[in-house]
């Protein structure tokens, strides 16, 4: 029999990231802890890695630098596995200030990973390979 496969929605990160509520962030620490020591495979899709970091900023006032530095955090010691493209735009120096910014290198990567060109009026987004600015 093979292991289960489970994909964390952005509730279950932002308990495990926030600590709140207490009783859901016990939860959802069991929860992730159980399924590791049971061999589960457990993913963080790049969406809700996007909503996660929205909601920190705007529900739980984090800013961008922290809630980047909370999510790569996550992605080093959750044990959940992550896109090789979110991974590697996480560990991007200066990321909270970079240009273009964490989401729009999700959306780029997403893309790219499919042959697409990334069209986009963001003059900033220029600096990222495949993508045709529109003016």
């Amino acid at each position: 029999m093979s292991a289960a496969s489970y994909s964390l929605d952005t509730s279950v990160v932002i308990r495990l990231l926030t600590g709140q509520p207490e009783d859901q962030f016990n939860s959802a620490l069991t929860f992730l802890e159980e399924s590791r020591n049971a061999g589960h495979r457990i993913y963080v899709e790049d969406l809700v890695l996007a909503e996660t970091y929205y909601a920190l900023q705007a529900y739980y006032r984090m800013p961008k630098d922290k809630a980047l530095a909370a999510l790569y955090q996550f992605s080093e010691t959750s044990g959940a596995s992550f896109s090789e493209a979110a991974k590697t735009i996480l560990k991007i120096p200066n990321l909270g200030s970079a240009r273009p910014g964490f989401v729009d290198r999700l959306i780029h990567s997403a893309g790219h990973a499919r042959n697409h060109k990334l069209v986009t009026f963001e003059k900033a987004a220029q600096k990222l390979p495949h993508t045709e600015l529109l003016k």
